[in-house]
């Protein structure tokens, strides 16, 4: 701690405020602070460095991405050694969804530290699970793959990664009913269009048809939200059919 306290006292009070909060996230020392800010500024600052470029999260969240999905692939390629290339892939795919991610952001409290022009209560969920990722690539380039990996191992694996518990989580109900849908021969249908009524915001609705028979209905400000809500709505009508296949 004597060395933390150190660069403390070389810095400003706001400088050294944020080197502790990320030091105390990390579990280690940083060594280039510039590239954890620059992992929590928002485009909508509109900055750009002496080259002309852009200054935000947007290109460390790609390699954050990267990272994280790399790690956690060579994590379960060692723990689950009889998983073949679906099952490794599927369970992957749980562990870095965007659901999780937004958790593990919103865990980390990480939107406190991110630079914007825009009101943090106008950002959707995704923002706490992209600035999760981009303090992953800012890690990476920071420290190295060895950080990197220590810290998804602290931050990611340790508190949340339980390999049967996952194996028994669906993280999108409409790939599922798709999925099985296609196995058993049967015809499915989303029947999706704008259904305003008296809302502000744009809605829309959506019809789940199987085999031509209407299973489910639901309605949101997204096709995406509406289609995955029908989706759930139908697992949960045929959910005895639906469990032989999972």
């Amino acid at each position: 701690m004597k060395i933390i306290r150190k660069i403390l006292n070389s810095r400003s009070q706001d400088d050294g405020d944020f080197f502790l909060e990320i030091y105390k996230i990390l579990g280690f020392k940083p060594k280039n602070i510039e590239l954890y800010r620059k992992a929590f500024t928002h485009r909508s600052v509109n900055i750009k460095d002496q080259k002309g470029i852009p200054v935000n999260y947007e290109r460390l969240e790609f390699l954050g991405d990267t990272m994280l999905g790399s790690i956690i692939s060579h994590y379960l390629f060692n723990e689950v050694p009889t998983g073949d290339e679906g099952y490794l892939t599927k369970m992957r795919s749980k562990i870095v969804s965007r659901e999780h991610l937004n958790e593990l952001g919103k865990d980390l409290n990480l939107i406190k530290f991110v630079k914007s022009k825009i009101p943090s209560e106008h950002f959707g969920d995704n923002i706490h699970g992209n600035v999760f990722e981009a303090l992953v690539g800012a890690i990476f380039l920071d420290r190295g793959f060895h950080y990197c990996e220590r810290f998804i191992h602290k931050r990611v694996i340790k508190p949340y990664v339980d390999i049967e518990s996952l194996e028994g989580k669906i993280i999108s109900y409409k790939s599922l009913i798709i999925e099985w849908c296609q196995k058993e021969k049967k015809e499915f249908l989303f029947d999706t269009y704008e259904d305003d009524g008296n809302d502000d915001l744009k809605h829309f609705a959506v019809k789940l048809y199987i085999n031509k028979k209407l299973i489910s209905k639901a309605r949101a400000t997204s096709k995406k939200k509406a289609e995955e809500s029908a989706s759930k709505r139908a697992y949960y009508a045929l959910q005895d059919k639906i469990d032989e296949f999972l």
